[in-house]
Order: structure tokens, then sequence, then C-alpha cells
């Protein structure tokens, strides 16, 4: 190619290809069509349900995709002056140059199936959805907006666990959290969880097992710690699915695997039973 003249060169000059047209299928290796694999609600022709964020969260979710964007609350940032081989405000840049979120949760209000509720979405793109000081807040700011609107709310989780450059800080958001959900609780407002890939750590440890309702979608990681960590604590072979959705509603933690393009239909059903049981206990 050196030797031909820039001129002609130009002329047969490889066309670029968008790197993110065709998307790899994890459990099959397939090859998939961006648009046929966004038609499908990212899930793939396989089965799985591959992660996603909260922009497609919410418009998967609420009717019509119409919702409000809830604004969560500003935090300090590395209150530690963390470093772990980079300084933690550019782990943040980068995660959020990336994302185009401001941290690991979003939340938002509007219907699902015609029934008004507060939805709370952890992106794990977002620094594996750890949760820190501000995925802490959003979910409390999620939950005083749910009583403030008298409706449910509703959790997507995701997450590897705490954030670690934020030590004890991010500890204290498992607690801090447990206290929103007993004003979700004081109210007398469901509160239905929905685990996603994967939900692990702490928030598996809160809010993320504290709900009145569990759905989870298939195939997703649930635990606390990961099945390597556990097989090489215990020295032993875990059974197989062992901390997948499926394994999970066999054993009680989980009350049913719904795949994503019901959720909207199941949840709203679900809201509405709930809400209704709820008229009725105030009537009385």
């Amino acid at each position: 190619m050196s030797r031909i003249a820039p001129g002609v060169r130009n002329a047969f000059a490889k066309r670029e290809t968008p790197e993110n047209l065709w998307v790899k299928c994890p459990d099959t290796g397939e090859m998939i069509y961006r648009p046929d694999l966004e038609a499908a609600l990212w899930v793939t022709p396989a089965g799985r349900h591959m992660r996603i964020g909260s922009k497609q969260r919410f418009e998967y979710t609420f009717d019509g995709g119409t919702y409000e964007a809830l604004p969560t609350p500003e935090v300090p940032e590395d209150p530690l002056k963390f470093f772990d081989g980079k300084p933690y405000p550019e782990r943040l840049a980068a995660a959020r140059k990336a994302t185009g979120a401001q941290d690991a949760v979003a939340i938002a209000a509007g219907k699902i199936r015609d029934v008004p509720a507060v939805v709370m979405v952890q992106d794990f793109a977002f620094m594996g959805g750890s949760l820190g000081m501000a995925a802490g807040e959003a979910f409390i700011a999620a939950a005083r907006a749910a009583i403030a609107r008298q409706c449910p709310l509703v959790a997507f989780t995701a997450a590897g666990g705490a954030r670690m450059q934020e030590g004890t800080l991010s500890l204290m958001q498992m607690a801090r959290t447990t206290l929103a959900i007993q004003e979700l609780k004081a109210a007398k407002l469901p509160y239905i969880v929905v685990l996603t890939d994967p939900t692990t750590g702490g928030v598996t440890a809160s809010y993320a097992m504290l709900g009145d309702i569990h759905l989870a979608e298939p195939g997703a990681l649930i635990g606390f710690a990961g099945p390597r960590v556990i097989e090489q604590t215990i020295r032993e072979t875990l059974p197989p699915g062992f901390q997948r959705s499926e394994y999970l509603v066999e054993k009680g933690m989980v009350d049913r695997v719904v795949p994503r393009g019901d959720l909207p239909a199941i949840l709203g059903s679900l809201m509405g039973t709930l809400m209704m049981g709820r008229a009725r206990s105030k009537a009385a």
C-alpha cells in the first residue's frame, strides 16, 4: 500500500465500520446485529439478559418510555483522598465520561401499567454499580420521593458491592438505606426489588433483600461473596447454577424469575394489587 500514490490509495481506503454495530453473545459467541438486540430489549437469542444502563431501563419500564428524571443529592467527592494506583477523582471522571451518568444510581418517576411509581436503577457500568455515598443518598431520595407521591418504590439492583474508595462511609449506606426502607414501611407503601446481574456484596446485604417482593431477571448472579471466593473458602465444588436466579427461587430467596419483556406487566399488576390493599386498610 505504501507504493501506491496517495490519490489512488484514498480511492481504495478501507471503509470504517462502527465498532459497536455487532455485539457478541457471552454464552454462544454468536454475533448479533445491534439494532436487533436493542429491539429485543438487550436479550440475546440464547436468553442472556445483557446488562443495561438506567436510561434504557427507564424506557423499557415506564409506560410509553415516558418518565420524569428526579435529581439525586450532591455529596462530597473523595472525602478520604483515596489513592489505589490512580486518584479517586480520576476514576470518577472516567466513569462519568464512559456512562454519561453522575454516579451509579439514577431515579425517575412515572407510570408502570398506569400505576404511579418511583424507580431506582443501579448501573453496573459505573464503577461496578458500587454503593457509595452518592448511591446511598440517591436511594434515600427515591424512597422519600415515593413517600411524597404516595406511590410504590421499585429498585433495580446491580452491584459488585460497596465502593472501597469511600471506606466506612460507603458501608454506612447499608444502614442508611435500611432506615429509608423503614420510612416506606411506616407509610405503608410497597417496595419491590428487581435483582439484575450481578447483585452482590453490601447491596445484597441491605436494600436488595429488604423488599416486600423480590423479582429477578433470568440468569442473574445474586449473592454476597462470589462463587469463586466461596469455593476457595469451603474447598468444595458448588452445585450447578449456584447463586443464579433460578436456583434462588428454589431456595426461597427470590419470589419469581421474570424475563425483561414481562417486567412492566408483572410490576404493574403487583403494585396495583398492593396499593389496592393499602387503600382498603386506610378505609377500614
